[in-house]
């Protein structure tokens, strides 16, 4: 009896590791979208990631290291993605952790901003995410950004060289 019930919770185990791995991609793809679409200046591709009327957020110093915090505009966002613009924009994340209840799920992400391959900026990304009909969609990013102090791995570090 003892074997059984081992094997029963077991098998349990298993199958909710593998839905909590399958329900960490889904919350993973419009984040993925929305820096791939970043990458490819394609702004229907960024626009996937999003619900409507979707928020976003920034704290860091203004130039006279005083701290900010101000808020974007998706719309403009979005736009601007998709308008010519110098350089590519690459955003590679690590330290990524995922903590998802029903239908809400959060991402917090260390990042770095390149252009080509010069480090613009880094910090840490926060994505708030929502489950609807439709699958994952972010409904809010806030990001710190900073200019100095910047723990890049290695390996990211070697892709832009």
């Amino acid at each position: 009896m003892k074997l059984i019930t081992m094997i029963a919770f077991t098998s349990i185990s298993f199958s909710l590791a593998a839905q909590s791995a399958n329900e960490s991609a889904g919350v993973m793809k419009p984040i993925n979208n929305l820096f791939d679409g970043m990458t490819k200046g394609d702004s229907a591709l960024v626009r996937t990631a999003f619900m409507d009327g979707a928020t976003f957020a920034s704290i860091g110093p203004d130039k006279n290291g005083n701290p900010t915090f101000k808020r974007g505009d998706l719309n403009k966002f979005v736009t601007a993605m998709g308008t010519p613009h110098q350089g590519v924009y690459t955003e590679p994340i690590w330290n990524v952790k995922i903590d998802i209840d029903g239908n809400m799920a959060q991402v917090w992400a260390n990042y770095a901003f390149y252009i080509d391959q010069s480090l613009h900026h880094c910090g840490v990304d926060a994505f708030q995410l929502f489950k609807g009909s439709d699958g994952w969609k972010i409904y809010n990013i806030s990001d710190t950004r900073q200019q100095e102090g910047c723990d890049i791995p290695k390996e990211i570090q070697d892709k832009f060289k």
